[in-house]
């Protein structure tokens, strides 16, 4: 099962990592995720989150945090969790 969790804002591409505005629920280390958008389509692991520069290991709704991405993600790109 999959559940809309947030969305991407932003994505710096030298360094892979996107930034996810939590629009609902919220996400652990550990969670796996799901990427979905008009050429975006993985899931992987979160192994790290940061908010505001400083790592985190849970995000609630309202937060834009900064995750390792192993695919490039666009702008509008949803972002779902993978739930058993």
């Amino acid at each position: 099962m999959e559940r809309l969790i947030g969305k991407i804002t932003h994505y710096f591409n030298k360094i892979s990592v996107g930034i996810i505005e939590i629009t609902d629920g919220e996400l652990n280390v550990g969670d796996t995720i799901h990427v979905k958008g008009h050429t975006s389509d993985f899931t992987q692991q979160v192994t790290s989150m940061q908010l505001e520069h400083n790592p985190i290991e849970k995000a609630k709704k309202g937060d834009a945090i900064g995750i390792k991405v192993e695919s490039s993600v666009h702008e509008h790109d949803e972002v779902f969790l993978v739930t058993e």
